[in-house]
């Protein structure tokens, strides 16, 4: 049974899971038809961050133009464009055991393509929820829906495994950014250019 979180909540991933290391990290959302006529694209990544809270290099900004992290602890599966459909819209796959000791978060997010040209925002996007799955027996660990209203931002922080004591953890942050994918990527360091 999933633990399901609210926000502000952590909680253990293998100090419950142990030898846990393969994790499908789900993330889906449903858009509101009747706020706009145009379609919404959005995007999830994956930011690797150092102790600093910064990446240590463009490469550990993981998303649909850098799918997999040199380590090949974090691969992102892809850009799904419409968002259709039940379940996962898109997914990154994380091996825990891999990732570089110098990485202690992995923050995962979610933007709308060209949501300022297109006048879309978070409004406008309902059932937005994170899950983690244990790839060994495909069992959901865990789930958070993002139930917070999002009237104005372009960009929304999931959460974040992080690593405490040997041990990761999750994070539930639900919390949204104006400025959509520039503002995350000076956030955490990334060189948007």
């Amino acid at each position: 049974m999933p633990v399901n979180l609210k926000k502000g909540q952590k909680v253990s991933l293998t100090k419950d899971n142990p030898g846990l290391s393969q994790l499908m990290v789900g993330l889906g959302w449903d858009i509101n038809k009747f706020d706009t006529g145009g379609s919404f694209d959005l995007d999830s990544a994956a930011f690797m961050l150092g102790d600093s809270g910064k990446v240590g290099s463009d490469a550990d900004f993981i998303f649909y133009g850098n799918l997999k992290h040199p380590s090949g602890s974090v691969q992102h599966m892809g850009d799904n464009r419409t968002g259709e459909g039940d379940g996962d819209d898109e997914q990154v796959l994380i091996n825990l055991q891999s990732v570089p000791p110098n990485i202690s978060r992995i923050v995962f997010t979610a933007t709308i393509y060209e949501a300022e040209a297109r006048n879309q925002n978070f409004g406008q996007v309902n059932n937005a929820f994170i899950r983690i799955v244990n790839m060994a027996n495909n069992e959901e660990i865990l789930r958070y829906d993002l139930g917070e209203d999002f009237s104005i931002e372009t960009s929304v922080v999931f959460g974040e495994l992080y690593k405490n004591n040997n041990e990761w953890k999750f994070n539930a942050i639900g919390s949204g950014f104006n400025g959509g994918l520039s503002a995350l990527c000076a956030t955490y360091g990334v060189d948007a250019e």
